[in-house]
């Protein structure tokens, strides 16, 4: 039952805080009118804690799906897992998520589609894997299985989101010094500008544009700060972001680190669905719309459609080039002993730290020729600096 806050006067017209159990808003005030209080506000202690609680994540749904799979492999009825977690401390929405479960469940729905109902933001394969946890008795292992999928995922995330912090400071704090001596530094030679004819190229570049960054500091500021909330903005959306991941895919380096992770969550995934009683066919189409490049999705469609029509996992994707010979040969040995789940983690655990070694590498590439673009262009303001310095005593004398 939802809980409500509220604030009212008394008959006396004294103020009384509190708090009561309601069916809704309307129930609430009719408890407070029928105590002969008037009421100033109420608030649903709900909404009230899904705003201190902040943005819905996916380690906010993850740890309550393991911990209902933890209930039910342990013997704990479905109805009576989904009403505890339903009266958790969790994210407000995921309790919410859950209560409306336990009300779906009392009315005879199936889990699936009482989950479906609630609209989580969770990846396709979660709800099938659900199905097929339904359909073999297993719920509690597949709900496990798509709780450590999901947990995975985001751990690749978290990785190269971290991975490029350092990068992103380091080329920030270069842009502001070099804003910093356009503005500041740059201005107080300007006087040599008249001298403009008889300056160097270089000398008379930098000094020309330190005088107009200072000239129209004013509005350019604000808008540089614009547009970098406007990019930001920007980013927060997932067409964006995709395209972004694209480009960036294409990159020396980069995208061989890209196209390995997405090999790992490829792998990994399949593993999961294939160890959850997922159809072969189906579960190679659920993981190719889990990856995020779209050459590579569409590679993976390719092999789904070439094993549809006959041909083995392992030779499919090496007539498409989809992975390496140590992946094809640990997918035929799958195959033909009849273990291709354990296989296919095997194969996710390699990818995922030739991924990680390339990321290493990659950063530390990345961190030494920022820090050399950075101290070229400073130098390169400097130098002009100097030249215009030197040219002016030369011309005194």
């Amino acid at each position: 039952m939802p809980h409500f806050d509220y604030e009212a006067l008394n008959a006396d017209g004294m103020v009384l805080t509190g708090n009561l159990v309601a069916d809704g808003e309307r129930d609430a005030l009719r408890q407070l009118e029928r105590r002969g209080l008037t009421t100033l506000s109420i608030k649903s202690q709900a909404a009230r804690k899904a705003r201190r609680a902040g943005r819905l994540r996916t380690l906010d749904i993850v740890l309550p799906m393991h911990e209902l799979a933890t209930m039910l492999n342990s013997g704990v009825g479905l109805a009576e897992a989904v009403t505890v977690q339903s009266q958790s401390a969790h994210h407000p929405v995921v309790v919410g998520a859950f209560a409306q479960m336990a009300t779906s469940l009392q009315r005879g729905q199936a889990f699936s589609d009482a989950l479906a109902a609630t609209r989580l933001p969770l990846p396709s394969y979660v709800l099938q894997l659900v199905k097929a946890g339904e359909m073999t008795g297993e719920l509690g292992k597949s709900l496990e299985g798509a709780a450590e999928q999901m947990e995975y995922e985001e751990r690749v995330r978290t990785e190269m989101r971290n991975a490029l912090i350092y990068p992103t400071i380091l080329i920030c704090a270069g842009v502001a010094a070099v804003l910093i001596v356009f503005t500041f530094v740059v201005p107080k030679f300007s006087m040599l500008l008249k001298k403009s004819d008889q300056l160097p190229w270089l000398a008379w570049a930098v000094l020309e544009g330190g005088t107009w960054v200072n000239a129209n500091r004013v509005w350019l500021f604000p808008l540089a700060i614009i547009a970098v909330i406007g990019a930001a903005a920007a980013l927060r959306k997932a067409s964006v972001r995709d395209r972004l991941y694209q480009q960036i895919s294409g990159w020396p380096l980069i995208g061989a680190w890209l196209t390995e992770s997405e090999i790992a969550r490829w792998a990994k995934m399949m593993g999961t669905l294939l160890g959850n009683k997922v159809a072969l066919l189906e579960a190679l189409e659920l993981s190719s719309e889990g990856l995020r490049l779209q050459q590579r999705r569409i590679r993976m469609r390719e092999v789904a459609r070439a094993v549809r029509s006959g041909s083995t996992l392992a030779q499919s994707l090496e007539n498409h080039d989809a992975l390496t010979g140590t992946g094809y040969n640990l997918v035929g040995v799958g195959e033909r002993t009849g273990t291709l789940p354990g296989m296919l983690q095997s194969l996710a655990k390699l990818y995922e730290e030739a991924g990680r070694q390339r990321m290493k590498r990659v950063l530390a590439l990345i961190e030494p020729l920022a820090i050399l673009v950075i101290g070229a262009v400073i130098g390169t303001i400097i130098l002009g600096v100097v030249l215009a310095i030197t040219s002016a005593n030369t011309l005194a004398t």
